[in-house]
C-alpha cells in the first residue's frame, strides 16, 4: 500500500502532467494557431512522426521558399489529406497567380505536381511539438476516450466516497468515545 506523500506526489505529478498537457493542446488554439498531427515520415528531421505541428495563417503573397505550410495536395496527387511539405520553388502560371511546388524534408525528390492556393491566406508551421500527436491521435479511438474520461472519473469517485466513508467512521468512533467517557448519572 502506498502512504499519503508517495499517494499526493503521485496524483500532483499526474495533475501537473494533465495541465502540461492541456496548455499544449488549448493554448496555441486560443492564440489563433491551427494544429495538425503528422502522420507521415516525409518530414522526419525536421517534424517526426507523432508530432504536432501549429500552423498560422498568414497571406499567400508573405509566403517564400524554404517555408513549410500545411495545405490539400491536387486532386490528382495521390495524398487525399493535408500534408506539411517545405516550399522548394514558386513560379506563375499563364494567369500570372502564383503557382508553388513542395517537398518532404526526409523525401529524396520534390512532390510530383504544382499547385495554385485558392484562399488569401494559407496555413504556414509556426512551431511543432515532438510526439505529442500520438496521444491526441489515440484520443481520437473512441474505446482510448472512454477510458481516458472514465478511469479518472471513477477515481475521483472513489476517493470522495472514501474520504466520505473515513469522515463518517471517524464521526461514530468521537461518538461512542464521547459516550463511554460520559458517566452514568443516578438519581436518589
Amino acid at each position: 500500500m502506498r502512504s499519503a506523500p508517495a499517494t499526493r506526489w503521485l496524483a500532483a505529478a499526474a495533475t501537473v502532467a494533465c495541465l502540461i498537457l492541456a496548455a499544449i493542446l488549448l493554448i496555441p488554439a486560443a492564440l489563433g494557431y491551427q494544429r495538425y498531427v503528422i502522420v507521415s515520415g516525409s518530414m522526419t528531421g525536421t517534424y517526426d512522426r507523432g508530432s504536432i505541428v501549429y500552423d498560422k495563417e498568414v497571406p499567400v503573397e508573405d509566403l517564400k521558399v524554404d517555408d513549410s505550410i500545411t495545405y490539400k495536395p491536387p486532386s490528382e496527387a495521390s495524398p487525399e489529406d493535408l500534408l506539411t511539405h517545405r516550399i522548394v520553388w514558386i513560379g506563375q502560371n499563364e494567369q500570372g497567380e502564383r503557382i508553388f511546388r513542395t517537398k518532404g524534408d526526409a523525401n529524396e525528390t520534390v512532390d510530383p505536381w504544382t499547385f495554385t492556393l485558392d484562399k488569401p491566406t494559407q496555413a504556414k508551421v509556426a512551431f511543432s511539438v515532438p510526439y505529442v500527436g500520438y496521444l491526441l491521435a489515440a484520443l481520437s479511438i473512441p474505446t482510448v476516450r472512454m477510458l481516458a474520461i472514465g478511469i479518472p472519473a471513477v477515481l475521483v469517485a472513489f476517493l470522495i466516497l472514501a474520504g466520505i466513508w473515513r469522515d463518517a467512521g471517524e464521526e461514530a468512533r468521537r461518538r461512542e468515545e464521547s459516550i463511554s467517557t460520559q458517566a452514568p448519572q443516578w438519581t436518589d
